[in-house]
């Protein structure tokens, strides 16, 4: 894990050098700047596979390659489709430059994992992003239209492109052939053939399967711990594999995760870690928050701060945590989800939804853990576990007909404690007991005249939407690091606010 920059089309390295100073916070075990005669491609590490030997750019004759993620089914393509090659480092991205030199842009279509990165091969560029996008990329073009600039934080692009767009996910950019969409959600989706029951030990195997190759490193890995079901899912299946595993869980003094993860912990035997922080604490914690977040899109920075903590506790331990993100867009959990009355209205929402975490609680995750040099991976989120939850026929999953994720409830009824497989769904920050708190100091500070006045302004300007004074509030702080035009291109929405 860690961040990446360029330029395609000339050299510029202290521009690179630039760049990758901004994200510096991604990779704090070393940087690197390649400058070659058509571009230039710059990398802060997180060392997380061979930690001494898979240093970035890596080169290997005329390629180049900066990457940002984990390819878990690495070993498997090189024995399939490279059994000759010699290998330097055991790390995945020497497996991805020669897997990109002998087949090309159809190399992205095999690749199980995270991932977003840069080949720079023969005077040709080369730009590809995961299917759900759960690692980030933006990209843009110099003023002039002469270069393309690419990283993995918008902040990183600031000042150096005209416009900033984020390169969408499951699409990959070849410099001579173009933009090619190689995942479609809807395609990969094949009805389950069974009855009720027999998906239960298939989600169950399933997710074991997304756990355990996720707990793929050469460093520690631990556990976001929420006391909720679907972190404890996780933990559950993480600890089958650990022998001493490491979990966290954050919260306000009283609130109901920090109670729910001491449960699981003694559970599973785990070992705990909590944070317990305060108003003042979240107060002081804004501003760096809507910094690394790039959004102030109400509902994800109300879940980021509890997100903060929990990352700045867990790097102190690990790097690398398995989280539970995911489970509600593809399993429906959402409370909001239960005005869906019929299956293919429920389907339809469930597909946008997970459609659009890139730029939401994927975002989030990736910028809250990444701020501290802390890799956070996304079990729920395997392409084949989204496969089979979406396949899954829609009418098991109405909030009318039975409990909000009853299914996954169901499967894991024998692996978890009574209380944690009945309690109820509660977003991260309302569990952690922060959900209200900065909500209402924006109301009382906000007039409904400055709310109306900027709302019209964004509303002409870029058409974006000003929720809620809360929305506001955040505005301003994050306007005060980047330009409107800088973020509100970019932005997601959330709807389970």
């Amino acid at each position: 894990m860690c961040g990446i920059a360029g330029v395609f089309q000339g050299p510029a390295r202290q521009i690179v050098k630039t760049m990758v100073k901004s994200i510096a916070h991604r990779g704090p075990d070393g940087q690197g700047v390649t400058e070659i005669q058509n571009g230039t491609l710059g990398h802060t590490r997180l060392a997380i596979l061979d930690v001494e030997r898979g240093h970035q750019p890596m080169d290997f004759q005329e390629t180049s390659i900066v990457f940002n993620g984990e390819i878990y089914n690495y070993r498997e393509l090189k024995r399939k489709y490279l059994p000759d090659l010699h290998v330097k480092t055991h790390s995945d991205t020497e497996v991805l430059i020669h897997l990109y030199r002998k087949m090309g842009p159809k190399c992205v279509k095999l690749l199980d994992g995270m991932f977003a990165f840069a080949i720079l091969h023969k005077g040709e560029f080369f730009l590809a992003r995961d299917p759900i996008g759960i690692k980030p990329l933006y990209y843009g073009k110099s003023a002039n239209g002469g270069q393309i600039h690419f990283a993995s934080e918008i902040k990183a692009l600031v000042g150096q492109v005209a416009e900033i767009r984020e390169f969408p996910a499951g699409y990959w950019y070849h410099s001579r052939r173009g933009w090619h969409n190689y995942y479609q959600l809807e395609k990969t989706i094949h009805p389950f053939d069974g009855a009720e029951l027999d998906a239960l030990p298939v989600i169950k195997s399933m997710l074991r399967s997304a756990v355990y190759k996720r707990l793929l490193a050469d460093v520690p890995v631990g556990v976001s711990l929420s006391g909720g079901l679907d972190s404890s899912i996780v933990t559950t299946l993480a600890r089958e594999e650990t022998e001493q595993l490491h979990s966290f869980a954050v919260g306000v003094e009283g609130s109901p995760d920090l109670e729910a993860a001491r449960q699981m912990s003694r559970h599973l035997d785990t070992v705990h870690h909590e944070y317990v922080y305060s108003t003042q604490d979240m107060v002081e914690a804004l501003p760096h928050v809507l910094y690394h977040l790039e959004s102030f899109d109400p509902a994800l920075v109300r879940s980021a701060i509890p997100n903060y903590f929990l990352a700045k506790l867990a790097s102190q331990y690990v790097k690398v945590i398995l989280t539970g993100e995911g489970a509600d867009e593809i399993f429906a959990g959402y409370d909001y989800l239960a005005r869906y009355e019929t299956p293919d209205d429920l389907q339809d929402e469930m597909i946008h939804i997970t459609k659009a975490l890139h730029n939401t609680n994927l975002q989030r995750a990736d910028r809250m853990s990444m701020a501290f040099g802390l890799e956070a991976r996304v079990p729920f989120l395997d392409v084949k576990s989204v496969s089979l939850a979406m396949g899954i026929p829609a009418d098991w999953k109405l909030h009318h007909t039975r409990t909000p994720k009853a299914l996954l409830r169901q499967s894991f009824a024998e692996d978890l404690p009574l209380e944690i497989v009945n309690r109820p769904k509660a977003k991260f920050s309302k569990g952690a007991g922060s959900s209200e708190l900065i909500a209402q100091e924006a109301v009382e500070k906000i007039t409904d005249q400055e709310f109306a006045s900027e709302r019209d302004r964004l509303k002409k300007d870029w058409d974006h939407n000003l929720q809620n004074k809360e929305a506001l509030y955040y505005y301003r702080i994050l306007r005060e690091y980047y330009d409107d035009g800088w973020i509100l291109p970019n932005m997601g929405k959330s709807r389970s606010l």
